[in-house]
């Protein structure tokens, strides 16, 4: 399959070709029926010539070349009218009866605050134009009145508040949030590639508009005439600039905030994170430092918990202590340990403690050892030479003001030097 990418430099078709290439050079395998041989790219600068030969060999045109922000509103029909007019005449020269994609806006509705849009009115036509293109050549026309966009590579201060929040907060620039309750319908970008490569597949989410006030949302129908990407989220621009500003603070923090799958949160991160100067792609943490070694917490979370890492010299024992309903996993990464557990209290079937349950790890073969709630427990460096290190998953961050953390020592009928080192505990 040859594809057509018509601005191609912009932000979305800088997106469907990166992603196209993966595809065509076996770097993404989850699409096993795209073969794609040649990607054509047209944008400012590329050649009439090349716009020719594409569009006499292409399989699949997406056009997403257009004009969003002119110095004069009469741009705006030239840009998008224009262009798209000059395209559909090139495939009908050659012709390439291959399926055509539109970018176009939900401004085209003309609808409520998009009434009277010159931007809206140049896609309108350029929506009709192609569905005379279709009636006049029976070629499969895909028209996507795309919601505001957000994601990697969305230009500031340009067409996008999310990318220009984003941009602001990721470097302490100056922003204004004119009104926080107003709401936006949210396209991120990923979810729109997915889109397109189900229609490069014949698998497009086709829909019809119904026309009134309320026409602005799509309605899906397997025969409409327009097409549409099935996940948008609607959110105010008070909740962009608070989850931005909490995304800020998590190097001080470490809180991460809930990022479930498919959320805008999750979204939002990713692309606040490219939006990040170089200086602040690194942040460090604070180390408890004592005679025993190291502990650091790396990550939290309100609701799965932290992770942190511990460093113990040679010879020395942490822990020994337990906890109500507080759980951990241990994962020895590097060096020699012995992890030990015992039920607190007395087994009443013996009269005796419970015995004491142990696991020898090493970071060669790294293994996960569950610390379980009532129980106490422990972790031994074996090493004489050889520092152990240790990553800890807590089932909930550390709160001071209730550790649920109770000193109790392991082994008590065990070695005796064991039990004497109270110092390294």
């Amino acid at each position: 399959m040859r594809i057509l990418v018509t601005g191609s430099d912009g932000f979305v078709g800088r997106n469907i070709v990166w992603n196209l290439r993966n595809i065509r050079d076996g770097r993404n395998t989850t699409r096993p029926n795209l073969l794609i041989t040649e990607i054509y790219g047209y944008d400012i600068g590329t050649s009439t010539e090349d716009l020719e030969l594409a569009c006499e060999r292409a399989d699949f045109v997406f056009n997403l070349a257009g004009v969003n922000r002119p110095k004069d509103n009469s741009e705006f029909m030239e840009g998008n009218f224009g262009f798209a007019s000059t395209l559909l005449d090139l495939l009908k020269k050659h012709n390439n009866t291959c399926p055509v994609m539109l970018s176009s806006s939900i401004q085209a509705s003309l609808i409520g605050r998009y009434a009277g849009s010159e931007y809206g009115k140049s896609k309108l036509a350029g929506e009709e134009l192609f569905m005379k293109y279709q009636e006049e050549t029976g070629s499969k026309v895909l028209i996507y009145r795309f919601p505001n966009l957000f994601g990697k590579w969305c230009k500031p201060n340009y067409n996008s508040a999310v990318a220009t929040f984003c941009n602001a907060v990721a470097n302490d620039l100056d922003y204004t949030v004119n009104d926080r309750n107003t709401e936006l319908e949210l396209l991120y970008i990923d979810d729109l590639i997915e889109e397109m490569l189900d229609a490069l597949e014949g698998k497009e989410h086709r829909c019809n508009y119904d026309g009134n006030s309320n026409g602005l949302a799509p309605v899906p129908d397997d025969n409409g005439n327009y097409c549409y990407v099935p996940t948008t989220h609607h959110v105010t621009l008070g909740e962009i600039v608070d989850l931005l500003n909490t995304f800020k603070a998590m190097p001080d923090t470490l809180m991460v905030p809930s990022i479930p799958n498919d959320s805008f949160a999750k979204k939002l991160y990713s692309t606040y994170l490219s939006y990040l100067p170089a200086e602040k792609m690194i942040y460090g943490f604070k180390a408890n430092v004592d005679n025993r070694g190291t502990f650091t917490e790396l990550i939290k979370t309100a609701d799965h918990g932290q992770v942190s890492i511990n460093v113990a010299k040679p010879g020395i024992v942490r822990g020994e202590h337990w906890h109500n309903s507080k759980w951990e996993t241990f994962i020895v990464v590097s060096g020699h340990g012995l992890i030990q557990q015992r039920r607190i209290g007395i087994d009443p079937e013996t009269g005796k403690g419970y015995p004491v349950i142990e696991f020898e790890v090493t970071g060669e073969q790294m293994k996960a050892v569950q610390m379980i709630p009532g129980y106490t427990h422990n972790i031994i460096n074996l090493s004489k030479t050889q520092d152990l290190v240790t990553v800890m998953w807590a089932n909930e961050s550390f709160d001071p003001n209730h550790p649920d953390t109770f000193y109790e020592i392991v082994d008590r009928d065990g070695d005796e030097k064991i039990n004497a080192e109270k110092g390294n505990v």
